[in-house]
Formats: C-alpha cells, sequence, structure tokens
C-alpha cells in the first residue's frame, strides 16, 4: 500500500512548508533585531555568492531556484543597497556576472551566525537521527519530482 494516503490537513502542510516557512520568518526577524535590511531572498542570492563569486545571472537562477525574473528583481535591489555589481563577462558580453562588493563580504560572518543561530533555535529537542530522516525523505520526495 502507498504511503500517500494523508489527510487534507497533513498534505497542505507538507506541501506548504509550514516548518520551512516558520524558520524563514524567524530568520528574517533576526535580521533586523540584528540591524541588518535584506530579506531572506536577497541572502540566499548573497550566500550563493559567498560560496562562490562572480555567477552569472543564469547560474544563480540555477542554484536558488528562481525565475529570471525573480533574480532580476533580487540582484536590482541588491545592487541600490551595494552589496553587488554586475560585470559584463569577459568571454561573452550578453552575460553579467554578479560580483560581491566588500560591503557584502562584511555581512558574511554576521548573517551565516544568525542563520545557524536561528537554526538551532528551530532545531531545539531535535536529535541528529530524525534530522538524517528528513534530510533523506526530503530528497527522495526531491527526487521523485525533478
Amino acid at each position: 500500500m502507498p504511503n500517500n494516503q494523508f489527510k487534507r490537513g497533513e498534505l497542505y502542510s507538507v506541501i506548504n512548508g509550514m516548518a520551512s516557512t516558520a524558520v524563514a520568518r524567524r530568520l528574517q526577524k533576526n535580521f533586523r533585531t540584528a540591524g541588518l535590511e535584506i530579506t531572506i531572498e536577497q541572502w540566499s542570492v548573497l550566500y550563493h555568492l559567498w560560496k562562490e563569486d562572480c555567477l552569472s545571472q543564469q547560474e544563480l537562477c540555477n542554484r536558488t531556484f528562481r525565475d529570471k525574473p525573480s533574480i532580476t528583481r533580487l540582484i536590482d535591489n541588491l545592487e541600490k543597497q551595494k552589496l553587488v555589481k554586475r560585470i559584463a563577462s569577459r568571454s561573452d558580453r550578453r552575460i553579467n556576472l554578479v560580483c560581491l562588493t566588500d560591503a557584502a563580504k562584511a555581512l558574511q560572518d554576521l548573517t551565516i551566525e544568525i542563520a545557524n543561530q536561528t537554526m538551532n533555535e528551530a532545531l531545539t529537542g531535535v536529535n541528529k537521527d530524525e534530522i538524517d530522516v528528513v534530510k533523506t525523505v526530503f530528497q527522495k520526495v526531491y527526487d521523485n519530482l525533478t
């Protein structure tokens, strides 16, 4: 018998991502409390640039699971905040690379610390085995749908 016999509310909870939403809201609150005026969406772009600076807008779309208009808007706003700059690719002028500014680099440690604190709050009372099970299940769900 398949394991997909959910009650309506349970299925909605899985689809809606209630836990993910709660974590995102808390992280946003913690950023504001620390005096940071960046959104979770902007932070996700910065996070990927901290891992590898000067990515194309298309690569940022791929890594953040966002569409081109969303990434363009996020990058526009990050540029206004002087956290990123667009640079024409040397190999293909049709491609803009998005690169971190010094101001964005200075935010990395603080925002990562806040994100880690937020996850510690979220995972209070959850042991490593439970986390591993959730990771495995969500990876299987993702793999089934991609």
